[in-house]
């Protein structure tokens, strides 16, 4: 049952294909303008051997007349003695033409006819001699179509009297054997248009196969993606609009990708960040004795500390989930030169060190003022913490000639960064050893986020114990944001 339940449902499938729907469609309209042309052959045809058939007879007729006319008797040289003698000689003189027999009636019978078997017919057929005779009582020449014994016949009657006695000439002629020729190339007709179907059938199989191939594909492919494995992509080839469908498939299922991603990275974030301080508040509070006041104030310190860190974590991470949305940055004409001035003011109030400007690069960029000022400050309280009082902070700017960039940079005299750090100090919640005070690991995450939003990235320059430089490359305007810098951050 189940194995007939299955059957049915793929047959179903398969007829409601659109592969299925579009063959048949096709060879619907093949075999329908394939019918019409038959049928519009066929008429024109019939058409023509009845109109041929008709001025033939009519031809026979007329030149009999012109024979009644002038003709003498070859034997005397005088002019026919007799009826019989002029429909007789009339009879012998004419050879009929396929599919045609020449009769000659005489007080109302056949008298005289070409060796033909049909002719026989002919002469007993109660039809054809009631029409002959019409034609004789109305003493005027005509066409007639009877259907006799022997077919159907187009007749040419014409009456004749000679002597007072009248007979008639008639030329009968087949139509039905015309048309039987023509049934023959009709047949054939019909079975090379099979043919032709059958093979249009076997090829638009092959055709739509290939054409709709990139749907399977898709389909298969949307099948095979799942929440936790959205890699899969279509291998495209071609210019068509399907190739252009699977390429934009492409696209939406790398948006989905990154969506996904972005989103189980939030999550992992905030389960990573945000269970210590919950562990922190939940134990002290549990473990607080209310009779004593110093303790329950200690405690209440530490809580806001706690939720203070709290909310600092949430505001990163949001701005981290945002980096990719397109209203992230809110550009304007920032001043390169006024930005490293203002940072290195602002910096000051992080931590008691050498505060120091290295260079000011006097040019503007396309970019976000604040978000800037956050990545630049960023950098400058990641450097007070691995430094001392007696250490130097510096910042700059400068332009690159040689892509047109524009470098702002963070530098410091501390311990640096050793080699395995700087291979992954940029990803999130990753602390360096020599990092001294506790974070949420998420400030060079943030400043790679916001640097790559102005299509840039961050280099870093670093020599253990000799101090580390921090440096974001920036595009000046939005043409060379989208010109191939790269957006990962290469560290050195």
């Amino acid at each position: 049952m189940k194995t007939t339940l299955r059957n049915r449902v793929r047959t179903l499938t398969v007829v409601r294909s659109v592969r299925v729907r579009v063959l048949a469609s096709i060879l619907l309209l093949t075999a329908l303008g394939m019918t019409l042309t038959g049928v519009a052959i066929y008429v024109v045809q019939k058409t023509r051997i009845d109109h041929r058939v008709r001025l033939h007879v009519n031809r026979e007729a007329t030149e009999f007349e012109r024979f009644h006319a002038t003709a003498v008797d070859p034997e005397t040289g005088k002019p026919f003695a007799s009826l019989e003698r002029l429909l007789l000689t009339a009879t012998r003189r004419n050879v009929p033409d396929e599919h045609e027999a020449l009769l000659s009636l005489i007080d109302g019978a056949v008298r005289y006819s070409t060796p033909e078997s049909e002719a026989g017919l002919l002469s007993a057929d109660r039809a054809f001699l009631r029409t002959v005779h019409t034609v004789i009582d109305g003493e005027r020449p005509a066409l007639r179509v009877v259907d006799t014994t022997a077919g159907r016949v187009q007749l040419a009657v014409r009456p004749v009297t000679h002597q007072g006695r009248t007979g008639a000439w008639v030329i009968a002629h087949w139509t039905e054997r015309e048309a039987a020729e023509f049934a023959d190339v009709m047949r054939a007709y019909i079975v090379t248009a099979l043919g032709v179907l059958l093979l249009a059938a076997l090829a638009g199989w092959f055709v739509t196969g290939r054409l709709l191939a990139p749907i399977t594909v898709m389909r298969r492919t949307a099948l095979r993606i799942t929440d936790t494995d959205l890699t899969q992509r279509i291998r495209v080839s071609g210019n068509d609009d399907l190739a252009e469908l699977g390429r934009t498939f492409n696209v939406m299922l790398g948006r989905l990708e990154k969506a996904f991603t972005d989103q189980r990275h939030f999550l992992d974030d905030v389960g990573h960040e945000l269970r210590t301080p919950i562990t922190v508040v939940r134990g002290h509070l549990e473990l607080v004795d209310s009779r004593e006041p110093a303790e329950v104030d200690e405690v209440r310190t530490l809580v806001i500390d706690e939720l203070n860190r709290m909310a600092r974590m949430v505001d990163d991470l949001l701005l981290l989930a945002r980096a990719e949305q397109p209203d992230f940055l809110r550009l304007t004409t920032v001043d390169v030169g006024s930005l490293i001035d203002e940072v290195c003011d602002k910096a000051r109030a992080l931590g008691d060190r050498r505060w120091r400007v290295d260079a000011r690069a006097e040019t503007e960029l396309c970019g976000d003022h604040q978000r800037l000022t956050q990545a630049l400050l960023e950098l400058a309280h990641n450097a007070v913490t691995l430094t001392g009082e007696n250490d130097t902070v510096a910042l700059g700017s400068a332009v690159d000639e040689a892509d047109g960039s524009v470098r702002l940079w963070v530098r410091d005299t501390g311990p640096g960064v050793t080699p395995d750090d700087a291979a992954c100090i940029f990803g999130r919640h990753q602390r360096g050893a020599t990092c001294r005070r506790g974070g949420s690991g998420l400030g060079l995450s943030i400043v790679r986020a916001i640097t790559e939003a102005h299509g840039g990235r961050v280099v870093l320059d670093s020599h253990p114990w000799r101090g580390a430089t921090f440096t974001l490359v920036v595009p000046r305007d939005l043409a060379a944001r989208h010109s191939g810098l790269p957006t990962r951050a290469p560290v050195r």
